[in-house]
């Protein structure tokens, strides 16, 4: 390999992609703006649930009650019913996803038994929604419950029964806040990494084909592994400066907590960055339409990153079938690292394992990628 070679090959497609707009426009405007859109987009956490409220009774008590639920926060008490079918055309409309129905005789049977029930109605249509919303209510219910069962139990004359009382003390580590945002931001670099490494280098070959070059390249003394380092080495370095502000962004924009090591870190992103423009080369070479090269690019990486990695669904919920395939999605691996080395503060010997899969992976698609392009026009 002729280093001279090489040089001139790497500057010649660093020309081409500063003289391209589209190129240009991916790899700098692009990751900038995936970031705001599923930085601010992407939350597993919800607030202000649009909540009806049918209070029968309207005492002191339920008002209290429904207080408490617009205080919490996690839900915005949108409209008071008068009437049950009020409920059903509340939802139907979309005006409110959960509604809290407080019967006519509340506070009497609370003061006479010390137990009382209220009913919650869910619009499930959004079953993660309401599984959360669910989760909230029962939080807000309970601490109104402890409230009212001291008051109840001072107010007869009753001691509180400490038998069969469990106290639970949580501690949360890695995340303290529960803040889905610390969970996605770190997947979200992964997924902006493979679509614009992937979209970018599945161009590059295919290109030379479209504007009628490849006859001048396969001319030149150059040679197929020179051809595609020199292809691959703007790339690379554009790669690592897209991830350099993505993280950044992730840690001074997102407020993303930043635990780990750097060279960890920069280890396992020109790995994970290695394999996607091996992806994206090898597609350039067998697909010799820009369009249908930059459309296969984006089905070979998109899909693996966002639905079998872990970035939004856990994979250890899925099914063994799938939980197997996604032993061989290689960005399973790199999601793994970033939400390590960013909450945990892992250090190399802890992600020795998903480390060595990336380097198989980077080894597999490089040397693939080197034996796909011949200098031949057939």
């Amino acid at each position: 390999m002729n280093l001279r070679r090489l040089f001139a090959m790497a500057y010649k497609e660093a020309l081409q992609i500063l003289r391209d707009p589209r190129s240009l426009a991916i790899a700098l405007f692009m990751p900038l703006m995936q970031m705001a859109l599923l930085g601010y987009g992407v939350s597993l956490d919800i607030k202000h649930v649009p909540m009806c409220v049918y209070d029968q009774e309207n005492s002191q008590l339920s008002r209290a009650i429904v207080g408490r639920f617009d205080a919490a926060g996690w839900f915005s008490v949108s409209k008071v019913l008068h009437n049950q079918a009020g409920i059903r055309n509340a939802m139907n409309g979309g005006q409110c996803i959960a509604a809290i129905v407080i019967p006519v005789d509340f506070s009497r049977v609370l003061a006479a038994t010390g137990t009382a029930s209220l009913q919650a109605v869910f619009d499930a249509t959004d079953v993660n929604t309401t599984n959360i919303a669910l989760g909230y209510i029962q939080g807000v219910v309970a601490q109104a419950n402890a409230q009212i069962q001291t008051q109840w139990a001072a107010a007869h004359g009753v001691r509180p029964s400490l038998l069969g009382q469990v106290d639970l003390e949580p501690s949360t580590w890695f995340n303290e806040t529960l803040d889905s945002r610390n969970f996605i931001i770190p997947g979200v670099v992964a997924v902006i990494l493979a679509l614009v490494g992937a979209q970018l280098t599945s161009l590059t070959v295919s290109r030379e084909w479209e504007r009628g070059t490849m006859e001048q390249l396969i001319s030149t003394p150059v040679t197929a592994l020179e051809v595609m380092l020199g292809k691959l080495i703007p790339y690379f370095i554009i790669g690592l400066v897209d991830a350099t502000i993505c993280l950044a962004g992730a840690v001074f924009w997102f407020g993303v907590p930043f635990r780990g090591n750097l060279g960890t870190l920069f280890v396992a992103t020109a790995l994970f960055s290695l394999v996607i423009l091996g992806i994206g080369y090898l597609i350039s070479v067998h697909i010799r339409s820009q369009l249908g090269a930059s459309q296969i690019a984006l089905l070979v990486t998109m899909l693996p990153t966002t639905l079998l990695s872990g970035y939004t669904f856990p994979i250890d919920q899925m099914p063994a079938p799938i939980q197997a395939l996604t032993l061989i999605v290689y960005p399973r691996y790199y999601v793994t690292i970033l939400r390590a080395i960013f909450l945990k503060g892992s250090s190399l010997a802890d992600l020795w394992q998903p480390l060595l899969a990336l380097v198989a992976f980077a080894v597999l698609i490089v040397w693939l990628a080197a034996r796909a392009f011949h200098k031949r026009l057939d």
